[in-house]
């Protein structure tokens, strides 16, 4: 990914940055930057709901983010964090081959693996095997972080099995996987959006995503 920094996941909603402001406006600030629409699970979800983070390029362009559903995802433990339940939703814009910010290289196009990939990744971030020694986290996480990518490379394989969800009330194919820490899953919607989703205590099969009609009322 040629993702160069995020804007949200370091500011409690209720803090003031540096420059004097709110930190919840310049995290959705960050949102209304994008040029693609985000989603969100639909209306059959009526927990809480929060603004996580975005992705930027080196340029400046918003090329992903995500949104929180159910309780905060945070790093598992301890068999008493199995009881999270928390959906997040992965939105990342639709990009063709494309000359680096910078003008020295070339950026691959965005695909439902890329957003695989996100969803993958996000899943990790919030996963800590019970029993495992803090030392040994970063080569777990590494090793995992590998696999993750050789898996969202490979969406035709025996891994992934195809799980029809709603998007916008439209059935959409989506390619979708378990395992011990969680499930991810992945696919495509209208207005050149990819969508993924990782979670945990929350079943994937009952899911349904919409578009969000105002971003501001995450803030």
């Amino acid at each position: 990914m040629e993702t160069t920094s995020r804007v949200g996941a370091e500011d409690a909603p209720g803090t003031v940055t540096e420059e004097g402001v709110p930190a919840a406006r310049r995290m959705v600030d960050g949102y209304l930057a994008a040029t693609f629409p985000w989603y969100g699970l639909d209306e059959a979800f009526t927990g809480p709901r929060r603004l996580m983070q975005v992705g930027t390029a080196a340029d400046g362009t918003v090329q992903h983010g995500s949104i929180g559903h159910g309780d905060e995802p945070s790093i598992r433990t301890d068999t008493g964090t199995e009881k999270q339940r928390f959906a997040v939703v992965v939105s990342m814009g639709t990009s063709p081959v494309r000359r680096s910010g910078d003008g020295t290289g070339v950026l691959d196009a965005t695909t439902v693996s890329s957003a695989a990939w996100l969803a993958g990744s996000g899943l990790l971030a919030c996963t800590w095997p019970p029993q495992m020694d803090h030392a040994l986290r970063d080569d777990w996480l590494d090793q995992q972080t590998e696999t993750a990518f050789e898996l969202a490379d490979d969406l035709d394989g025996p891994a992934w099995s195809v799980l029809s969800l709603p998007v916008d009330g439209v059935p959409v194919p989506f390619h979708y996987r378990e395992s011990a820490y969680g499930w991810v899953l992945a696919g495509s919607a209208q207005g050149g959006v990819y969508i993924g989703a990782y979670g945990r205590g929350m079943s994937a099969y009952g899911l349904g995503f919409s578009v969000i009609g105002d971003i501001t009322t995450y803030a």
